[in-house]
């Protein structure tokens, strides 16, 4: 059969038949078999499993089709119409058409906002501006790891070992939750901005579930004489929404993934006053990277399209209506939810109560085909062996589930935390012996079983792949 794309391209009379067998036109399946056997197991167990990590989801058919696209073969180091290149006439006017929807989305004024749609994930994204804005050793402020922040806003641990890249080149002192109530202390984090005086202050979390006062960190940030970031990569779908408060009037400079609730490919944006915009350009390149990814741009650019129809809004709406669905029915249950609910897409539910760790709990549900990630609640000092775990509900959603559902969901995790009670009473407090312990036990067989039986009732995005 003649190449599709071979036809597209090229008049039907010069078509050479040869072409057929060139390697460039060969079909996965025919060029490497190993790589389709292993998709085809991770679209199985995607179909097959409850996906509950808060920053995971399922893009769209349209979403992977562009990210398979041709826009992967071209190399465009620079800027729309300032490029290193040549060849760049269309990847010029697919970045502008990017970061037109972008600042569509969130309704932001050309006039007062730009936005870097470069940037190859959440993280480069962080540190670009860092790059930007900072100095080496200039100080800031953002949530502490175990209080629910990332990594990229500065940690430390106990012993003062700088963790990440951010700690390592500036000095960070992070503000925490209360350790009551599970709430930003705005506040203690107000004595602490003018003690310290930060260049540069980070609002946003990824383990947080209820949502900011902006006006408030912008108002601690005025006094301390700093700026003021929001890191969004959570839940920017939300923000996008109108589910969450917009951070875009309070902040200078906000940053998002893109594949977590937008629902998009892996990528990041920077979006900023237009005061910074030259800066924060010239940080991601050359300063943090080199050329785009311009087959995610164009991938991107289909998400943001999604991300502005009803149906995005009215999945938004079900993203937390689940989130609250699955907390509720989780205290029902008796378990301990950090803050006692949510504003968003997550839920953060604390295990000491019933004597476990949230890398327990991990290590079991993934024998039985539930995804989720052990996690630090207010209080811990050990991040490998955290007091609770994290889950998240926009993937599930994107499969169709509404709240009746994640109440079946939260009974699969009740079950599963009395089989962790049960195998950690025979083989004690120490992972590696409960880790032997589950294997070969009937039981999470079982459990196992039904939990596929009832995710297969549900149907995936994206298509046949």
């Amino acid at each position: 059969m003649v190449n599709s794309v071979y036809r597209e391209c090229y008049d039907d009379s010069h078509y050479r038949p040869e072409f057929e067998g060139f390697i460039g036109n060969r079909p996965l399946e025919e060029v490497d078999p190993e790589v389709v056997t292993l998709i085809r197991a991770e679209k199985q167990r995607q179909a097959g499993g409850l996906e509950l990590i808060a920053s995971e989801n399922f893009t769209s058919r349209a979403v992977m089709e562009a990210l398979g696209s041709c826009f992967t073969n071209k190399y465009s180091e620079g800027y729309p119409g300032k490029r290193y290149y040549g060849g760049t006439e269309v990847v010029d006017e697919l970045e502008r058409l990017v970061q037109q929807r972008a600042l569509s989305l969130f309704g932001l004024d050309p006039q007062e906002w730009a936005v870097n749609v470069q940037p190859y994930s959440g993280s480069p994204a962080n540190f670009a501006v860092y790059t930007a804005l900072l100095k080496p050793h200039d100080r800031i402020m953002g949530l502490g790891l175990p209080s629910g922040g990332h990594l990229t806003h500065g940690f430390y641990t106990a012993k003062g070992k700088r963790i990440s890249a951010t700690s390592i080149y500036f000095e960070s002192l992070p503000y925490q939750v209360h350790p009551q109530t599970g709430y930003v202390d705005y506040d203690r984090l107000e004595e602490l901005a003018l003690l310290y005086r930060p260049r540069l202050i980070i609002c946003g979390a990824s383990a947080y579930a209820r949502d900011w006062d902006y006006a408030r960190m912008r108002e601690i940030a005025d006094k301390a004489g700093a700026m003021l970031m929001c890191d969004m990569a959570h839940y920017s779908g939300l923000v996008a929404a109108g589910e969450l408060t917009s951070p875009f009037p309070f902040c200078d400079v906000v940053t998002t993934t893109t594949h977590k609730s937008l629902r998009g490919p892996r990528q990041g944006m920077i979006f900023c006053r237009r005061q910074y915009e030259a800066d924060i350009n010239e940080a991601v390149f050359p300063g943090c990277q080199g050329g785009p990814h311009n087959a995610t741009m164009a991938a991107l650019g289909v998400a943001l399209k999604e991300a502005m129809t009803p149906e995005f809004r009215a999945y938004q709406q079900q993203v937390r209506a689940n989130a609250k669905a699955l907390a509720g029915a989780l205290q029902a249950r008796g378990y301990t939810i950090v803050t006692g609910g949510t504003d968003n897409h997550l839920v953060l539910w604390d295990l000491r109560p019933e004597g476990l760790t949230g890398n327990k709990v991990q290590k079991l549900c993934d024998q039985i085909n539930i995804t989720l990630n052990m996690n630090a609640v207010p209080g811990d000092t050990n991040a490998l062996s955290p007091g609770g775990v994290r889950l998240g509900t926009p993937a599930l959603t994107s499969r169709g589930f509404r709240e009746k559902d994640f109440e079946q969901v939260a009974e699969f995790l009740h079950q599963a935390v009395q089989l962790c009670l049960k195998i950690q009473k025979d083989s004690g407090k120490k992972l590696a012996d409960f880790e032997r312990a589950l294997e070969g036990r009937p039981e999470l067989a079982t459990l196992r079983d039904q939990v596929r039986a009832f995710a297969l009732r549900f149907p995936m995005p994206g298509g046949p792949r």
